[in-house]
């Protein structure tokens, strides 16, 4: 067991950090670690910390900072009721209870953002796969990694029958189930997530990455916490960025808070971007694909232990 910092630690004059993770990422994802250099080299002391062991103390932390809690999914309730108890948490539980049900999506098309279609299938309602044309995406409305996700053909039968047994599947479960049109621009142009840092001004664009498609067939389960990506550097557009900044002023709360976000763009029908997803909760950022992003990471945390002490 990790030791357990007191508040005596805190108290010393040095900043202490925990970074959230799960017990399957005891010593963090290999992305998140680079940023510890940088906070050490910023005289921020560090400890990966996993948000359901009882024997972390989170009050004695100057800031808790989600990154890789992926198991949370089959266990929101207990994740969200979790962090409610963090008040040094970022992102806030009030952002973490909106963004890890994915019915944000309704939220952000109604006030007016571009955004993938999506229908919702409460559990326990009948539901009927659509005719076409044009494939599909069965997921879960609170997911994680790629997991209990399929893309569907409406043209086979075996797929129509594949995606009924999805369906019920999560409503069986007690799940919400979102269905949403395969975008196959992804096929070519892939998916663009726009990483988001806090800075001296507020929130502010850091890097881009390419992520290939991932969704080949039907949901046949991924092992492991996620279902692996195919990354690349990638210089988000002008019109990308706009997307992401309209996304961004829609969060309840206010954008100003956050001491990250990503921001997931596919380009739609008519190639104008449409938003996948909004990552606030725990995003892979991607620090190793761009130079110096630990570096701003590591920058935004000093920035909101700053603003929390003063």
């Amino acid at each position: 067991m990790r030791d357990v910092v007191t508040h005596h630690q805190s108290a010393r004059g040095e900043p202490r950090v925990a970074l959230v993770t799960c017990d399957q990422l005891t010593d963090l994802d290999p992305d998140d670690r680079l940023v510890l250099a940088p906070l050490a080299d910023r005289g921020i002391a560090v400890d990966p910390a996993v948000w359901d062991d009882p024997d972390v103390d989170w009050p004695a932390y100057d800031l808790v900072v989600l990154r890789s809690p992926w198991d949370y999914a089959l266990r929101r309730d207990e994740f969200v009721a979790w962090a409610e108890t963090v008040p040094q948490l970022v992102n806030p539980a009030d952002v973490v209870r909106w963004n890890t049900d994915k019915r944000y999506l309704g939220e952000l098309a109604a006030a007016g953002v571009p955004t993938v279609p999506t229908s919702w299938v409460e559990p326990g309602a009948d539901w009927t796969p659509p005719a076409g044309p044009g494939e599909y995406v069965v997921k879960p409305a609170v997911s994680a990694g790629s997991q209990d996700t399929g893309r569907y053909d409406p043209a086979d039968p075996e797929h129509r029958d594949l995606a009924i047994a999805h369906v019920r599947r999560l409503s069986a479960a007690g799940r919400v189930t979102m269905v949403q049109p395969y975008l196959d621009a992804v096929d070519t142009a892939g998916e663009t997530a726009l990483l988001f840092l806090a800075g001296p001004a507020g929130l502010a664009h850091s890097h881009a990455v390419r992520k290939g498609p991932m969704l080949d067939g039907p949901d046949l389960g991924v092992e492991g916490l996620y279902k692996p990506e195919r990354i690349s550097p990638r210089d988000a557009t002008p019109e990308q960025l706009a997307v992401a900044e309209r996304v961004l002023a829609a969060v309840p709360g206010g954008r100003h808070r956050l001491l990250y976000a990503r921001v997931d763009l596919i380009p739609g029908p008519d190639g104008t971007p449409v938003l996948v997803e909004l990552e606030l909760t725990e995003p892979s950022l991607f620090l190793g694909y761009t130079d110096g992003a630990p570096g701003r990471l590591a920058d935004a945390i000093v920035a909101h232990l700053a603003r929390r002490a003063s």
